[in-house]
């Protein structure tokens, strides 16, 4: 491989590495599985960097390598969740290319408003969407955790995306069908 393409190939590694792996984890719950599978589709990606049209997005790309990736560690597993299927994953990977084509430079810039976006949530949404999206819990451990009710706890985690989705869009980060769908 020449020297250009090894260092296009270092340069769109960079710049799609964190939305890959947020793709990851998106479809897969274990972290060690998440951090194998990002290698091993990094590792792909160079060994077939000249199957790749550099003209086109990288991170679609890249992500299709990933998709293909996770469904053969499921069939691996033998422990695929029910609603794991292709087209799932597709419909993730159309959501993340709608957010690459919105406004913000970088997928940095993204994150960095979907976390002014929580931090100015009310307390009572943040903390569920806080238990449920980083500390991974299951709708009912949160509801437990934070003494509420399943239906409670559903309503508050409903609130709290919307608040998110309204957030987003005013600050352009999320269109108005993004956050329809």
């Amino acid at each position: 491989m020449n020297e250009k393409a090894r260092r296009a190939f270092e340069i769109l590694a960079r710049e799609n590495s964190r939305m890959l792996m947020v793709y990851l984890r998106s479809v897969i719950r274990d972290e060690s599985a998440v951090d194998d599978l990002f290698q091993e589709a990094m590792v792909v990606a160079w060994r077939r960097l000249d199957e790749c049209d550099l003209d086109q997005p990288f991170g679609p790309w890249l992500r299709g390598i990933a998709s293909r990736l996770v469904l053969a560690h499921y069939r691996k597993q033998k422990t695929a969740p029910v609603m794991l299927h292709e087209a799932v994953l597709q419909v993730v990977d159309r959501h993340f290319e709608n957010i690459n084509l919105l406004a913000g430079d970088t997928w940095d810039d993204k994150v960095a408003a979907l976390r002014e976006c929580i931090d100015a949530l009310p307390e009572r949404q943040k903390s569920v969407i806080g238990g449920r999206y980083f500390d991974d819990l299951s709708a009912a451990e949160v509801a437990e955790r934070f003494e509420l009710t399943m239906e409670a706890c559903k309503k508050r985690l409903q609130r709290g995306r919307t608040m998110l989705a309204e957030c987003l869009k005013t600050k352009g980060v999320l269109s108005a069908s993004g956050a329809a769908s």
